[in-house]
């Protein structure tokens, strides 16, 4: 019997699934995952390719269903630093294999179909990763809701967001219910921004009648009061039409609450935190001159390590179903477009309510994340990758290892005591930023290999970025196979 000839065996491995951990050795073949065999089953394979892993864990490759790239200027002059090339760089130098950004529709806008055109050229033959899209609604019109069925049927989206904040994208609750009803329908997953505007705008005046606008107010502008508010509306919105929800960058303990109250009722509610939020705080907004700014997001970074360890419970019972990046990323040291672009002579240390919202953090998500220590292995798997792929419409071809059926998307970490942990740095990563927000954390893991559909696109100790740009594909979506809706058919209206 000939020995077959695997594109790539990785040898001695801790494969760790949302499911499982044990020793062996993996083949890969067209792109797919070929089988998990014993360990030191494959020691004599042939195989264009050969990894030893050394003990070290191989997951499946991370996915990062949040991600801003190349966005038009949708807050007034800052303008997303990362294009597809670059930001999708980033994310297989820091083992995400897949990522799904957003394909963002305008307040004048009528149609999404022109919109998701118009984000698939800006993607083609840049990307080092897999990717798929979310729609982002600003203008829930007639034809917009139209749409929803295409989308799902030929386009392959199953997701979209919508914001209960800022002025350019915010939608009424009637509004709200439109999008929820017509998603239902389509069995579409709706995202939702949740933060109470009209608070958000009554505490900014507050505030500019004080004088106070350094960096550091906006946390104060966007109180959690504001967030956990909103998040409960937002459960009572999808609760009255019986559509799944994922809340999306939850910070404070009191709405991480609420969704889990709604969890327990067996509502279809899931929710997303990010690691700004288990490592910042307010205070990293509150640093000399200007660079605070550096911290802004929204919302931001809670109080105290106590906000922290409420995020991490959330995280560790599966109160939170994901952990995205929110990689949001604007320049600091750019006058025009970045950070800066908040500096004029009439504020000269900036003024919050125009410091562009977001932090860079697609590529360090997974290297903090794993260096905390605070996450059972098969856990981290969970949240980092296998729910994203459930929750969107990719599992199990994306977020899971199964011969036959699995993608090779695999993340291959260093075996104990191989790597020194280090300070990171900026210049260490591969995002078009000036800043991380995490510069000197401790890294104690980072991705040895980053390997997407059987090709190592990344390779630490032999070259560091190896993959080509192009390399990555638009992957086509179905509907979320997590719970949905709890009643089968149309809504009824006279069911209350």
């Amino acid at each position: 019997m000939a020995i077959s000839e695997y594109d790539l065996v990785i040898l001695n491995a801790l494969l760790i699934t949302d499911t499982e951990t044990k020793e062996c050795d993996i083949s890969v073949k067209n792109e797919k995952i070929d089988s998990i065999t014993a360990k030191g089953a494959l020691k004599d394979a042939k195989a264009k390719k050969v990894i030893d892993a050394e003990g070290g864990y191989v997951m499946p490759g991370g996915i990062d269903a949040h991600v801003h790239l190349q966005e038009p200027p949708l807050f007034g002059k800052g303008s997303t630093a990362d294009n597809f090339e670059t930001g999708t760089r980033s994310a297989i130098c820091g083992g995400t294999t897949t990522i799904i950004p957003f394909a963002p529709q305008q307040k004048h806008e009528d149609s999404l179909l022109p919109i998701l055109a118009a984000t698939h050229a800006k993607a083609e033959n840049n990307c080092y990763t897999d990717y798929g899209f979310h729609m982002l609604l600003a203008n829930p019109s007639d034809t917009t809701l139209s749409e929803f069925a295409k989308l799902r049927s030929d386009e392959g989206i199953s997701s979209l967001k919508i914001y209960m904040t800022y002025a350019a994208l915010q939608l009424n609750d009637g509004q709200i219910l439109d999008v929820l009803l017509e998603a239902r329908k389509q069995r579409i997953t709706t995202m939702i921004h949740a933060e109470n505007n009209d608070v958000i705008l009554w505490m900014t005046r507050q505030l500019e009648k004080r004088g106070m606008f350094a960096p550091k107010y906006h946390a104060t502008s966007h109180p959690a009061m504001a967030e956990f508010e909103a998040t409960y509306r937002a459960i009572c919105l999808s609760e009255f039409i019986d559509a799944p929800i994922l809340l999306v960058h939850i910070s404070s303990p009191t709405a991480t609450e609420h969704i889990r109250s709604a969890q327990k009722k067996g509502l279809p509610i899931y929710a997303e935190t990010c690691p700004q939020y288990v490592f910042l705080t307010k205070h990293d907004l509150d640093k000399p001159g200007f660079e605070g700014a550096k911290c802004v997001c929204s919302p931001p970074p809670r109080e105290s390590q106590l906000d922290h360890e409420a995020i991490w419970k959330g995280l560790e019972d599966g109160t939170f179903t994901v952990l995205s990046s929110d990689h949001c990323p604007f320049t600091y040291d750019d006058p025009e477009n970045g950070k800066k672009s908040s500096i004029t002579a009439e504020y000269p240390v900036g003024h919050f309510k125009y410091i562009p919202n977001g932090c860079p953090g697609v590529e360090t998500r997974l290297p903090l994340a794993l260096s905390a220590q605070r996450l059972e292995m098969q856990k981290f798997v969970e949240v980092t990758s296998t729910n994203a792929a459930k929750l969107y419409g990719l599992y199990p071809r994306k977020g899971a290892v199964m011969p036959g059926q699995s993608d090779a998307d695999l993340v291959v970490w260093y075996p104990p005591g191989k790597m020194k942990e280090f300070a990171l740095k900026n210049e260490m990563l591969h995002h078009n930023v000036d800043y991380t927000p995490y510069e000197d954390k401790t890294i104690k893991q980072w991705p040895r290999y980053t390997i997407l559909r059987g090709e190592v696109m990344w390779d630490r100790d032999g070259g560091g970025l190896l993959g080509k740009k192009g390399y990555g594909n638009f992957v086509k979506r179905g509907p979320s196979s997590l719970a949905g809706s709890r009643s089968e058919g149309e809504w009824d209206i006279v069911g209350f």
